[in-house]
Protein backbone atom coordinates (compact mmCIF):
# COMPACT_ATOMS: atom_id res chain seq x y z
CA UNK A 1 0.00 0.00 0.00
CA UNK A 2 1.10 3.07 -1.39
CA UNK A 3 0.78 5.58 2.33
CA UNK A 4 1.32 9.30 1.90
CA UNK A 5 1.43 10.27 5.50
CA UNK A 6 1.50 8.64 8.63
CA UNK A 7 0.04 10.27 11.78
CA UNK A 8 0.85 8.93 15.90
CA UNK A 9 -1.99 9.47 18.03
CA UNK A 10 -0.46 6.57 20.36
CA UNK A 11 -1.62 7.70 23.90
CA UNK A 12 -4.09 10.32 22.87
CA UNK A 13 -7.70 9.75 24.58
CA UNK A 14 -10.82 10.45 22.32
CA UNK A 15 -11.21 12.80 20.43
CA UNK A 16 -7.38 13.69 20.04
CA UNK A 17 -6.94 10.78 17.06
CA UNK A 18 -9.63 11.78 15.19
CA UNK A 19 -9.20 15.96 15.27
CA UNK A 20 -5.06 14.88 14.33
CA UNK A 21 -6.49 12.65 11.55
CA UNK A 22 -9.04 15.19 10.55
CA UNK A 23 -5.97 17.90 10.14
CA UNK A 24 -3.41 15.51 8.56
CA UNK A 25 -6.46 14.80 5.86
CA UNK A 26 -6.57 18.37 5.21
CA UNK A 27 -3.14 18.43 3.47
CA UNK A 28 -3.54 15.14 1.41
CA UNK A 29 -4.78 15.09 -1.98
CA UNK A 30 -7.84 13.26 -3.19
CA UNK A 31 -6.51 9.57 -3.55
CA UNK A 32 -3.94 9.70 -1.26
CA UNK A 33 -3.31 7.21 1.84
CA UNK A 34 -3.26 8.07 5.12
CA UNK A 35 -1.60 5.68 8.09
CA UNK A 36 -2.95 6.51 11.86
CA UNK A 37 -1.32 4.63 14.63
CA UNK A 38 -3.80 5.08 18.03
CA UNK A 39 -3.96 3.04 21.61
CA UNK A 40 -7.54 4.24 22.59
CA UNK A 41 -10.02 1.43 21.90
CA UNK A 42 -12.64 3.76 20.84
CA UNK A 43 -10.71 5.10 17.98
CA UNK A 44 -11.51 2.17 15.94
CA UNK A 45 -15.16 3.36 15.58
CA UNK A 46 -14.71 6.69 15.77
CA UNK A 47 -12.27 6.33 12.93
CA UNK A 48 -14.34 4.07 10.96
CA UNK A 49 -17.50 5.94 11.20
CA UNK A 50 -15.43 9.86 10.83
CA UNK A 51 -14.38 8.61 7.48
CA UNK A 52 -17.25 7.05 6.08
CA UNK A 53 -19.05 10.48 7.03
CA UNK A 54 -16.09 12.69 5.28
CA UNK A 55 -16.69 10.63 2.55
CA UNK A 56 -12.98 8.95 3.01
CA UNK A 57 -12.74 5.02 2.46
CA UNK A 58 -11.07 2.90 5.42
CA UNK A 59 -9.04 0.55 3.62
CA UNK A 60 -7.63 -1.36 6.53
CA UNK A 61 -7.24 -1.68 10.19
CA UNK A 62 -5.75 -3.78 12.28
CA UNK A 63 -3.93 -4.29 15.63
CA UNK A 64 -0.72 -5.52 16.83
CA UNK A 65 0.97 -5.24 20.41
CA UNK A 66 -1.81 -3.14 21.53
CA UNK A 67 -1.51 -0.57 18.51
CA UNK A 68 -4.07 -0.13 16.53
CA UNK A 69 -3.40 0.72 13.14
CA UNK A 70 -6.22 2.50 10.28
CA UNK A 71 -5.78 3.27 6.60
CA UNK A 72 -8.39 5.74 5.18
CA UNK A 73 -7.96 6.81 1.65
CA UNK A 74 -8.84 10.60 1.54
CA UNK A 75 -12.24 10.66 -1.05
Amino acid sequence: MDVTKVIDAKGLACPMPIVRTKKAMNDLESGQVLEVHATDKGAKSDLSAWAKSGGHELLKDTEENDVLKFWIKKG
